[in-house]
């Protein structure tokens, strides 16, 4: 039976990761509070350390790394975050590291992990099993493998992001989070169920990928297609084995949203709030929108989860 990680483990996680990685701000705004008629908080990881979240789950893991393993080494797969975070995380540490990344992953996203020192191997993400290959490295070459989010470690370091939330702002009636393999969400659960336990927990997906909105309604993991949506940070198959048991127990809904309704929380985060966000990273703006009407005078978090997205893609987007 596997032991799932708890607020313990957030918490040492935020002491392994401090002084590595960014405290990121929470960001208002004037026109969204009163288009809500509520108070908004985001949490702003898109000016984390190489743009998202993932970089705290990362180095948390890599950081309890044997003298052993740093020296055989690390493998990951992901679609960018990940493979970025990985390879940055292992850069800080002095760990090899080799990243599993899609032919059509984002080229800032396979240009920044190169960048960070990662060696990467290209995959096709319709055809391919990305996992199959990260598992077939890693015992090929004798290194740990780090998944994207199913690792108590992974989940524990993308906690500190709504720990240090609840920590400035206290606490929330409803907090939505990005929905992909379910780290982030899951991690926020042990977070929120701790400093705001009456908080209600909403994950969401794009509409294209709603595996964990049937998985939570189903009562067991359900396996999908690679979903084609711009979100292509949640482009994930399934929940995984340690962040699901979590997610089943603590959060309230999974919602979805369209990629219009994504592109449109794109152009007003960067057009009224200056800052730049991906499509995975207004998942959960989008949502809350979705929903104003029942959030009135209410306290609202949104995680917004990255900023990593191609200047000229960003800018075909939003102008369409």
């Amino acid at each position: 039976m596997l032991t799932l990680p708890t607020y313990d483990d957030v918490v040492a996680a935020a002491g392994r990761i401090e002084g590595h990685a960014h405290k990121t701000p929470v960001l208002t705004s004037r026109t969204v509070n009163e288009e809500f008629g509520a108070e908004v908080f985001f949490k702003c990881e898109n000016f984390q350390r190489m743009g998202a979240f993932k970089f705290r789950g990362a180095f948390n893991a890599l950081s309890r790394f044997s003298a052993e393993q740093r020296k055989a080494g690390v493998v990951a797969f992901s679609s960018g975050n990940h493979a970025q975070a990985v390879a940055l995380s292992a850069k800080l540490l002095g760990i090899p590291a080799t990243i599993v990344m899609p032919h059509d992953a984002p080229a800032a996203k396979v240009a920044a992990t190169k960048g960070y020192g990662g060696n990467v191997v290209v995959y096709d993400r319709y055809k391919e099993d990305r996992e199959q290959i990260g598992r077939s490295l890693a015992e090929k070459h004798g290194q740990n493998l780090i998944p994207p989010y199913d690792h108590p470690d992974v989940i524990s370091g993308q906690g500190t992001a709504a720990k240090e939330l609840f920590e400035e702002i206290s606490e929330l009636d409803a907090f939505f989070v990005p929905l992909g393999g379910g780290g982030l969400l899951s991690g926020s659960a042990l977070s929120t169920r701790a400093l705001s336990p009456g908080c209600r927990l909403f994950g969401v997906e794009p509409e294209a990928g709603n595996d964990g909105q049937q998985s939570l309604r189903s009562g067991s993991i359900v396996h999908i297609d690679t979903p084609k949506t711009i979100a292509d940070g949640a482009q994930t198959q399934h929940l995984g084995n340690y962040t699901f048991p979590i997610i089943r127990r603590d959060v309230n809904d999974v919602l979805t949203v369209s990629d219009a309704e994504l592109v449109e929380c794109m152009a007003f985060m960067a057009g009224r709030m200056k800052t730049v966000v991906e499509p995975t990273g207004c998942l959960s703006f989008a949502a809350a929108r979705q929903r104003k009407a029942e959030l009135k005078g209410m306290r609202i978090g949104v995680l917004i989860s990255g900023g990593n997205v191609d200047l000229a893609r960003f800018a075909s987007l939003v102008s369409a």
